[in-house]
């Protein structure tokens, strides 16, 4: 059975169709799957992140390609990993693969060798994507191995924060807007008090806001925000119906501290 192929890129629809019509010439039909097209463009540390929560839970032996790629082209190494449930990840050594990779346990990495793997005389330096991981994926799938494509090497390695917690307060970092707004931070949701409780939040050197912990979006109320728990397992704020990115002016990358009295 040919394994599954996903593919997860900040390329949009035209580049990304064509990725997929590289494997689709090679691979039976249903075996790859779009997770998303429409990652925030070149924004490596966001995307690893959602790369982890996307695909961690596909069947062991899932090849999964990832593209989000602003030094294509340079110095970066065209990358294959091996994981310890026989799924392969593939794309740019540029931190992208590695949480994932570290989650799926035991990666080995490997440079992909373009003479091994490419079908075309020429490898766009613009596309890599396309005429570089798009084939290996097809060849992996078909049952190459990555010490055949490539050689052994050291991978870039990029961690997740991890968010600072003390008893009355937490120390985050925003790692994603999500389409509806909602503010999703590294602080862990099992940290904060408990529903119902009053928490004040700071964005960077913003103003201190004061706000309570809540289950759902519907306890928000009409027009009202609050924290969450996400479903990624940390702490988010919200809005409801609204964007809370927006009306509080947060952004990727921005520290915040949740605080709240014992």
């Amino acid at each position: 059975m040919t394994p599954l192929v996903t593919l997860t890129t900040d390329l949009g629809d035209v580049y990304g169709a064509q990725l997929k019509a590289v494997l689709y010439r090679r691979l039976p039909a249903g075996s790859v799957i779009d997770l998303t097209h429409t990652l925030p463009a070149h924004q490596v540390s966001e995307a690893a992140f959602l790369l982890l929560h996307m695909a961690q839970r596909f069947p062991a032996g899932t090849v999964h390609v990832a593209v989000v790629d602003p030094g294509v082209g340079g110095e970066r190494a065209p990358l294959g990993i091996a994981t310890a449930d026989g799924s392969t990840l593939v794309g740019p050594d540029n931190g992208l693969l590695w949480p994932l990779a570290a989650v799926l346990g035991n990666p080995r990495a490997f440079r992909l060798d373009p003479s091994r793997v490419a079908t075309q005389a020429d490898v766009s330096p613009t596309f890599e994507g396309r005429d570089l991981f798009a084939p290996a994926a097809a060849l992996l799938a078909s049952g190459a191995s990555l010490e055949f494509l490539g050689t052994p090497m050291e991978p870039k390695r990029y961690e997740v924060p991890v968010a600072s917690v003390a008893s009355a307060g937490i120390d985050a970092v925003v790692l994603h807007v999500d389409r509806f707004g909602n503010i999703v931070t590294n602080a862990p949701s099992s940290a904060g008090p408990a529903e119902g409780r009053t928490m004040t939040v700071r964005f960077g050197p913003g103003r201190l806001l004061h706000g309570t912990r809540h289950r759902t979006y519907t306890d928000l109320g009409p027009a009202g925000w609050g924290i969450l728990g996400s479903s990624f397992g940390f702490l988010e704020v919200s809005c409801r119906e609204a964007s809370a990115a927006q009306r509080f002016g947060a952004h990727v990358g921005d520290r915040v501290r949740f605080a709240w009295r014992d």
